[in-house]
């Protein structure tokens, strides 16, 4: 058993794995259904600077309690919602863009890091990692340097994941090293199986392979422990939107039995794939492109809560909507 201290365990229903901080692996039923329509748990507000609006939001990362902490990209902060609120309340950032220790610079993605009680933020405009208190920080500190990052996870031995759209790289750092290792990627852009194509979120699953949305290749790729090229486990079959197709994925997930959840972002829904399966089926959105609530603009990061219901940073609306598992 691992340290508790450093590690949580959720017992209920969907029996989560034991995880680390940015990894969130759930037992859901693989013919679980959530509601037809979201509801809104941030944002919501039309594009905007006040405490309960966002501008163009990327990541999330949701905790225990279901408090919402998102990457609020165009206002340069990180916001946290907690259930039920009307407001956010900034927790990083939020002062004007800039590369001061109290200022970001366009984040693109969040994590709690339950080990230090800090988030840690991948600042995509200067080019580094950010660990800030999580809790009544004024400033945060800068972890890696002259990166480019684009988004990021973490595992459960406290490894850090970070892609690079620009590079077409995955890497993986220890914290306080100064070079990452090449996990995924490295060889070029393209769409050979060694190579990618403007990856952006991650996942890392309990056996260290890590899944990439590959968004110009228009699919999500598996790429093992060590391996030197990488499976497709979700779309590939050029950009489309009928069910064996995705067109631009962002945001992933992987449950325990492998079945993986992908934000189809220009389809504007969100599909769900079972291991082994050439043909996805559609979990939230499929409406075409909207506000109403069972619709998205441009959807984004996923997540999941501890009972298993959908969150989905719905970056055009500006908000994010919940869907409940039934």
């Amino acid at each position: 058993m691992h340290n508790t201290e450093n590690y949580h365990v959720v017992e209920d229903y969907f029996s989560f794995l034991i995880v680390a901080p940015g990894l969130r692996s759930a037992d859901i039923p693989s013919n679980a259904t959530w509601s037809e329509n979201g509801i809104t748990v941030a944002g919501g507000n039309e594009e905007g600077r006040s405490l309960n609006q966002l501008f163009t939001p990327r990541g999330l990362y949701v905790d225990e309690n279901a408090t919402v902490y998102v990457a609020d990209f165009n206002n340069n902060r990180i916001v946290s919602w907690k259930s039920g609120a009307k407001n956010g309340q900034r927790v990083a950032g939020g002062y004007g863009q800039g590369y001061r220790n109290d200022q970001l610079w366009w984040p693109t993605d969040v994590i709690l890091d339950r080990k230090t009680d800090s988030l840690i933020i991948s600042d995509m405009g200067y080019h580094r990692i950010v660990r800030w208190p999580s809790r009544g920080g004024t400033s945060g500190e800068e972890i890696i340097s002259n990166i480019s990052c684009s988004n990021l996870t973490m595992d459960a031995e406290g490894f850090l994941y970070v892609s690079s759209a620009s590079e077409n790289i995955v890497r993986r750092w220890r914290i306080g090293e100064k070079n990452g290792k090449v996990v995924a990627g490295g060889n070029g852009q393209g769409d050979c199986l060694d190579q990618l194509d403007h990856p952006e979120y991650i996942f890392i699953d309990q056996d260290h392979s890590v899944y990439v949305s590959d968004t110009n290749n228009c699919r999500v790729m598996k790429w093992m422990k060590g391996a030197k090229e990488g499976i497709v486990v979700a779309g590939g079959e050029d950009e489309g939107d009928d069910l064996t197709r995705l067109s631009h994925p962002a945001g992933i997930l992987v449950d325990q039995r492998g079945t993986i959840y992908v934000a189809d972002k220009k389809n504007n829904r969100v599909m769900r794939w079972l291991k082994g399966e050439k043909r996805g089926s559609v979990v939230a959105g499929g409406n075409g492109q909207g506000e109403q609530a069972n619709q998205f603009c441009g959807p984004e990061g996923l997540s999941f809560d501890r009972q298993g219901n959908l969150y989905v940073v719905d970056a055009g609306n500006e908000r994010v909507q919940r869907f409940n598992i039934q």
